[in-house]
């Protein structure tokens, strides 16, 4: 399922990309309040994180490559809570390199992403943006994500507390909040 562009391509992630998956991951964990994980992790500590995402289904693991072969960012669809009856909803995130942010390869993810999942079971996607992040929110925006709510001050990292939004993403088509109906 290669998805390219003239500079990009996006693929499914394998033991290969763990390495610089990890360094993205963890540029997020020591510079930003995107996640709140506070201390790096070893590549072979997200092993397990990497091993969970199968080709197929409704969790996937999806990396972007440049046409030099640097992988530049990463998108999952993972399972928003544990017990079966949410297993028609995913969380989606999506990461990218530091120096290939604002390049348009989330989008580019996103694209790939919800194109992988348009013909599995599944219901709604739902993200989580730690707060403020305007490029995160525009992104989910773009995508048809709608604002359900936000925990104030919910975590703390650099010494501060943090607000989390949340958003969710119908995944036939419709908005979010067409079978409350409401708008929004």
């Amino acid at each position: 399922m290669p998805m390219e562009t003239a500079d990009t391509q996006v693929r499914p992630g394998t033991e290969g990309d763990l390495a610089v998956l990890t360094d993205i991951y963890n540029h997020y964990v020591r510079e930003t309040v995107i996640t709140f994980d506070t201390e790096p992790f070893t590549a072979g500590q997200r092993r397990p994180w990497l091993l969970s995402y199968p080709k197929d289904g409704p969790h996937r693991l999806l990396v972007a490559q440049d046409r030099g072969g640097c992988v530049v960012g990463y998108a999952t669809s993972s399972p928003f809570r544990p017990k079966p009856a949410y297993s028609t909803s995913v969380e989606v995130t999506t990461y990218c390199a530091p120096d290939a942010a604002g390049r348009g390869i989330g989008t580019l993810l996103y694209t790939a992403l919800f194109e992988a999942l348009a013909g599995e079971d599944l219901h709604r996607a739902y993200a989580a943006i730690a707060l403020p992040n305007e490029a995160s929110v525009r992104l989910h925006h773009r995508f048809g994500f709608s604002h359900v709510g936000t925990y104030r001050e919910v975590g703390r990292k650099f010494g501060r507390y943090l607000d989390v939004a949340h958003y969710e993403k119908h995944l036939d088509g419709k908005p979010a909040d067409a079978d409350r109906g409401t708008a929004g």
